[in-house]
């Protein structure tokens, strides 16, 4: 059944303390990683460390509700998708458009801390061009942007095609990229990662046509 478009809401209740705000988080990245001398600073345009990370470059438009096209917004915010994927997770839908797929995905990713999610059970993929905190963690080279990930004690970001990536509770696709066919070979991965939800931030039209509305 198609996937249903809904508000940048996240519907779960995770057990367990509640986290603070992202304004009264300490957001643990960028960490120190072993290797000679300090990190030099973010690039132009990246985020302080108590941040997570948006679009770089000095024309970004500051961050905000993302807003969903006017003719899927809804009236009052749905359920969940009831569907599943192939390891029995849960689906959502966040309307955006490829531009903003990004800052969708990173707003739901505020959502999920914000609910109770640890930081270490998110994993957030890209389709298209990569997320500016991968590309930034690149930056220092691809053994310490691994070890980052082996460590699974913050969000990771990373291309949707990078097999390395492997599984974890929550996997958030920002559907960024313009083909169809790397779109389609994205999600069922994504979906095999993802242990109990699955939330992609795009077009909704096109990723229920890339996926043959069979989800």
């Amino acid at each position: 059944m198609p996937l249903i478009p809904e508000e940048p809401q996240i519907h779960e209740s995770v057990p367990g303390p509640r986290a603070t705000s992202a304004a009264g988080r300490t957001a643990p990245t960028p960490r120190p990683v072993p290797g000679p001398g300090p990190r030099p600073a973010p690039p132009r345009g990246a985020p302080a460390a108590s941040a997570r990370p948006g679009k770089p470059g000095p024309a970004a438009p500051p961050r905000g509700p993302v807003a969903a096209p006017p003719a899927q917004r809804t009236g009052s915010p749905q359920p969940p998708v009831g569907t599943t994927g192939t390891a029995g997770a849960q689906l959502q839908l966040i309307p955006a458009p490829a531009a903003g797929a990004i800052d969708a995905a990173d707003e739901a990713v505020d959502l999920l801390l914000d609910s109770g999610r640890a930081p270490g059970e998110i994993l957030v993929l890209t389709t298209g061009e990569t997320h500016p905190w991968a590309a930034h963690e690149l930056s220092f080279g691809e053994a310490s942007y691994w070890a980052q990930h082996d460590a699974a004690d913050d969000v990771f970001y990373a291309d949707a095609g990078a097999e390395r990536a492997t599984g974890r509770p929550v996997v958030v696709v920002a559907a960024n990229g313009d083909s169809d066919e790397v779109t389609a070979r994205a999600l069922p991965s994504a979906m095999a990662r993802a242990g109990a939800l699955l939330i992609v931030c795009g077009d909704p039209q096109r990723i229920n046509t890339v996926l043959g509305a069979g989800v």
